[in-house]
């Protein structure tokens, strides 16, 4: 009932805006102690965040979307279904730079407060190559890690890089002098890779989503269905919808200069394949490229994107 929910919403801001006046009156004088927040007034300003959260967040998850498919150039057996609303959309990583992160009080994680799970025993043993290039200058929690180990198992057994006070133990906190932010996305960085070479299989994946459907033909064929599109909050499971923020949906994540399609190139083609994403990029070019208002723009963009990509 968005009438509703908005009516409190601003009923909150009143509150909060009335409480700040009333504090700012009340401001210390020298000599005297400092005048405390009301728990009134830290209620109704934590209700002013969440909804500024929820209003930077655009569309929901059902949305109209434009899906192109496409075969496979390089597999007659495999089909490709792609979601250009989410891949010629505006949408950049904003890590450090506006993320709100996906837990309340923890901005400077990002999406990394959980740890990663691995997807199979390859990814794990891949990572564990780039972990023993890792040095304290760029991994904060290096003696931490090799002391007790950075691989832990979750409450279903499954494996995934360890948590460690509140976040992934790869991740370097604001302040560190090698960097904040993941030191295995670091280490990639100095070393000339791209980061998708170094990091978990989900880690350098989100937010794109690779799924897999066999179909089955009229004719008795089957082909395999590759699906690339947005990982939005349904991607994490059902405490997806319990994310503090997610980045796919929210307008301040949406302001790049490029589309996914591009600044996604390396990533899309692991995915895909070469001459996949050089089929794909021709199909988003010439959904840009349309003189016809855009079909089934994602709601986070702007109202006016930038033209196709040079």
């Amino acid at each position: 009932m968005p009438k509703t929910n908005k009516a409190k919403d601003e009923k909150a801001a009143k509150a909060a805006k009335a409480d700040t006046a009333r504090e700012s009156s009340e401001a210390p004088v020298q000599g005297k102690s400092p005048v405390k927040p009301s728990k009134k007034s830290k209620k109704a300003l934590a209700a002013v965040e969440a909804a500024a959260l929820a209003a930077d967040e655009k569309g929901g998850l059902d949305f109209t979307r434009a899906w192109v498919e496409f075969p496979d150039p390089a597999d007659d057996e495999q089909v490709f279904r792609c979601d250009l609303t989410w891949l010629t959309s505006r949408w950049n990583c904003i890590f450090g730079s506006g993320c709100q992160g996906i837990q309340p009080g923890r901005a400077a994680d990002g999406c990394c407060t959980l740890g990663a799970h691995f997807s199979d025993e390859e990814d794990e043993q891949r990572v564990a190559g780039h972990v023993a290039r890792l040095t304290p200058e760029i991994w904060q929690h290096h003696a931490e890690g090799t002391r007790g180990g950075w691989v832990s198992e979750d409450e279903d057994g499954s494996r995934q890089t360890r948590p460690f006070e509140g976040s992934c133990i790869f991740q370097n906190r604001p302040g560190f002098p090698g960097g904040a932010g993941c030191s295995l996305h670091i280490l990639a960085l100095r070393e000339g890779r791209e980061p998708l070479e170094t990091k978990p299989d989900v880690c350098w994946q989100l937010p794109v989503r690779r799924t897999y459907d066999w179909i089955d033909r009229p004719d008795d064929t089957r082909v395999l269905q590759v699906s690339i599109g947005e990982y939005d909050r349904r991607g994490w499971g059902p405490g997806g919808h319990d994310l503090h923020w997610w980045c796919t949906s929210a307008t301040s994540a949406h302001g790049a200069g490029e589309p996914v399609y591009v600044s996604y190139r390396a990533e899309l083609t692991e995915l895909m394949g070469k001459a996949g994403y050089d089929r794909l990029v021709e199909l988003c070019e010439e959904r840009l490229a349309s003189s016809l208002p855009l079909l089934a723009p994602h709601p986070a963009d702007p109202a006016d994107p930038a033209g196709p990509a040079a």
